[in-house]
């Protein structure tokens, strides 16, 4: 019966079987190992191309209207408040500028703009919005519309230059400056520049509920500082009208010669 012994040889035994399913066991984890972690790379990469471009889009807008920042109103020129939202910086910025075009009936391209920054009761996170009202009434603070801007912020802080010093917070919204016989620079008119520290989750999208736990990632730091083109401007029309350099420069000491802004007064 030699077909039969030639059957018998070709087989698998027990043992080869049990070592060739301990190898593809071993194969396909390891390509599973492999496959997760590319997956995990590359959702790690999105997420973070995702937030700096969040984050330049934000400073982009600021900038934006920064740079055609303009007086709000005869009271409140500009204003910049120092707040924190559970030790986070949340800083908030009202002014007006011309960095808008006319869209509806009975618009200019004047626009009372706002940056503010709210937590989510919910995830405890932070989101960027920008309200922005084209049709100035006698409430420079409120009315218009507001558009979300950039979600999963770790911190917005806005520093204000006079030219000479700078400064975590800028205006009067509650009338100091007319108790104080000589007020500080950073009370009127408007800033030089602004300096813009933005700190921003990469990982808030892919994040979830469980995941709060867990250790963060350390947040992506961007910050710009934003020329404000017309407070020289506004500054020398409070001035006087003069356009020479002297009447524009700060005295000896710190102190402006004469106030920093005050268009509109």
């Amino acid at each position: 019966m030699p077909g039969v012994g030639s059957r018998r040889n070709s087989a698998f035994t027990l043992i080869e079987l049990v070592i060739s399913a301990a190898l593809m066991s071993m194969i396909l984890g390891a390509a599973y190992v492999c496959l997760s972690g590319g997956i995990s790379s590359q959702k790690h990469i999105e997420s973070r191309s995702d937030a700096v471009q969040s984050a330049r889009a934000a400073l982009a807008l600021m900038a934006a209207d920064l740079r055609s920042a303009v007086p709000l109103s005869k009271e409140f020129e500009f204003i910049g408040m120092h707040r924190d939202v559970e030790g986070a910086d949340a800083d908030n910025l009202d002014f007006a500028t011309r960095n808008y075009t006319p869209r509806h009936e009975r618009e200019f391209d004047f626009s009372e703009v706002s940056y503010f920054v709210q937590q989510d009761p919910k995830t405890k996170s932070l989101t960027l919005f920008r309200r922005r009202d084209p049709t100035p009434d006698p409430e420079p603070f409120s009315g218009g519309n507001r558009e979300e801007i950039a979600r999963g912020i770790r911190g917005l802080r806005f520093e204000y230059y006079d030219g000479w010093d700078w400064y975590e917070e800028w205006g009067d919204p509650t009338g100091k400056r007319q108790t104080k016989l000589i007020p500080e620079p950073n009370m009127s008119g408007l800033p030089e520049a602004v300096r813009i520290t933005f700190t921003i989750d990469p990982g808030f999208e892919r994040k979830s509920l469980e995941e709060e736990s867990k250790s963060p990632e350390p947040p992506l730091v961007f910050q710009t500082t934003a020329r404000v083109n017309m407070s020289l401007f506004f500054y020398r029309r409070s001035s006087g009208g003069s356009t020479n350099s002297a009447s524009a420069t700060p005295s000896s000491g710190g102190n402006p010669a004469g106030p920093p802004g005050g268009g509109g007064q």
